[in-house]
């Protein structure tokens, strides 16, 4: 079962068992990461952990442990197996996205757990004798024994009973927090590269990442068509940090092997994301070339700005089952509920975990991913914020600005911030927003009228007006013309258009409809798409490992005794 977890020959992979408490774990870690040498055990072989993720604690961990007699490496996760001969609230201060299994003979007990987030996702399944766990719901692995006790370490209303700070108060707290524990994700022995973008989250942590020059390689995902916003801005960011750039494109190579990363992507995640997302699979073996390390700004909009990265959308008519659509519809109401707690709750425990999961899961198959926005003090700093400092984007220009100037002077991507007259500035931004808009439209989001328009005056290709300006994927364009032949062969082959949750007639008008040129169904195609690979390698046994692979239920910051 292992071996079906070791997606790449930079793995390295082992197992520990321990009959006696009827424990069999098997793990795969990529080489030279964090968690590489597993397990880990404490002096006297009574305590064991197998830890997966990665954690990042106070600077001064490994020293204390150390005083107290324990036998701790300079670097790496030896300290963790300490940590809970020293706590007995642990994991509660563990930091980072991580799960494990401790194995403690003297007490009889093993325990499962993952971080309070649920980011680094666990899998189980539990049986009358025997309770199973997983990183990937591909690989159930078996243990010998029965679930005893399930329990939560931590709940979000730990957090969101504190107190309200005044906007100045929480901008000094906010700012202590991250730029004190900013160092500890820069930390380890592997080369670290940074993933930089045109917005705000990125720029702040080269504002407060003090890296010497050249130290830090920087790199943006770019189009086949022209230098995006992102490209430009970013390559102005990296020569004021006077760190090296480059560009990773998203071109003819990839759309070559699209059916293979395609395949991969739902493969790697279980479906977790769509096709739609093969090229990130694509770019991060870019990315690993240069640093097995990348560091991100994930999660900062989402964390300090409360920005909604996903929502229900209705899907088009005549496609789908009717008993299929019952279970979408249903998802409005579970979304509408969800977000009527605190907000910042929904956008750290829900919208982290569960939207960017899969992205998540996807690009760490190839290398490890950073990002200081989910760092407990931070996290739990944000919830105090007053409402206004979640409403706009004044706290992060704060940061940029009080941590590099120089940074603070270039606008985003997007136009925000920047040092220029008032009018300017203003244009430019209404002009930035403008193509970011029209670029969406084409690449995605175009209502269908307007692409009977588009199509009428194809042959003056009004698409290379936009595409590229901001955006590195164009869907539209290509499953239209250069995927045209892997979308019609999948999706109008008979064993797809027999599939009990579509409807024949409709798929069949999608299909055609799009490679024409006068209707758009990029999402539609993104949706029926992954359902069919979904289905042929989890259902129909026609994936890698040749065995049937149906996912399990999501275990989400849960304690398993």
């Amino acid at each position: 079962m292992v071996e079906a977890l070791r997606h790449e020959d930079f793995y390295v992979a082992g197992t520990w068992i321990d009959e006696s408490l009827g424990v069999y774990v098997g793990w795969v870690a990529r080489k030279g990461s964090f968690a590489e040498g597993m397990p880990l055990c404490n002096e006297s072989g009574d305590v064991t952990l197998v830890f997966s993720g990665e954690e990042f604690p106070e600077p001064s961990t490994a020293q204390q442990l150390r005083k107290r007699g324990h036998d701790v490496d300079s670097s790496g996760p030896s300290y963790l197996v300490h940590l809970y001969e020293d706590d007995e609230s642990f994991p509660v201060g563990l930091n980072g996205r991580f799960h494990g299994l401790l194995a403690d003979r003297n007490q009889g007990k093993a325990v499962l757990f993952n971080d309070r987030y649920g980011m680094h996702r666990l899998y189980y399944h539990e049986s009358r004798d025997a309770f199973y766990f997983a990183a990937e719901a591909k690989a159930i692995l078996a243990v010998n024994a029965s679930l005893k006790e399930k329990a939560a370490y931590f709940h979000p209303r730990e957090w969101e009973s504190q107190e309200k700070l005044q906007p100045e108060a929480y901008y000094q707290a906010l700012r202590e927090a991250f730029s004190r524990n900013l160092p500890r994700y820069f930390g380890g022995d592997q080369r670290i590269g940074m993933s930089l973008t045109g917005g705000l989250d990125t720029r702040m942590i080269a504002a407060w990442q003090k890296s010497a020059p050249g130290d830090l390689p920087c790199y943006t995902f770019g189009s086949m068509v022209r230098d995006n916003h992102d490209v430009r801005v970013a390559r102005r960011v990296a020569k004021a940090c006077n760190q090296p750039f480059q560009v990773l494109p998203v071109g003819e190579e990839f759309l070559a092997r699209f059916p293979y990363y395609a395949e991969r992507a739902v493969y790697l995640t279980d479906g977790c994301v769509d096709v739609g997302r093969a090229p990130d699979l694509y770019l991060n073996e870019k990315a690993r070339e240069i640093a097995p390390v990348r560091m991100t700004g994930n999660y900062g909009g989402e964390i300090l700005r409360g920005l909604r990265a996903f929502k229900p959308e209705d899907r088009v008519p005549g496609l789908f089952s009717p008993e299929f659509l019952g279970h979408v519809h249903r998802v409005k109401e579970t979304y509408d509920g969800l977000t009527q707690g605190h907000p910042a709750s929904f956008a750290a425990f829900k919208q982290c975990p569960w939207h960017h999961y899969g992205i998540l899961a996807l690009e760490q198959t190839q290398l490890s991913l950073r990002s200081p926005y989910v760092d407990n003090e931070l996290v739990r700093t944000v919830f105090r914020a007053p409402d206004s400092a979640l409403a706009n984007d004044g706290v992060s220009l704060r940061l940029i600005s009080d941590g590099n100037p120089a940074l603070a002077r270039i606008p985003t991507d997007r136009g925000v911030g920047g040092k220029r007259n008032r009018l300017v500035g203003k244009a430019s931004r209404a002009l930035l927003e403008f193509q970011f808009m029209a670029e969406y439209a084409y690449d995605m989001g175009m209502p269908q009228w307007v692409a009977r328009i588009d199509h009428a005056f194809s042959p003056l290709h009004l698409e290379r007006l936009f595409l590229g300006r901001h955006k590195v994927f164009h869907f539209r364009v290509w499953y239209r013309d250069a995927l045209a032949s892997y979308v019609k062969e999948t999706l109008l082959d008979p064993r797809s258009l027999s599939r009990p949750y579509l409807e024949r007639n409709g798929l069949e008008a999608i299909v055609r409809g799009h490679l024409k040129g006068d209707q758009n169904y990029t999402n539609e195609l993104h949706k029926v798409l992954t359902l069919e690979l979904v289905h042929r390698i989890f259902l129909e046994n026609q994936g890698r490992s040749g065995e049937r692979r149906v996912p399990e239920t999501p275990l989400t910051a849960a304690q398993v005794t």
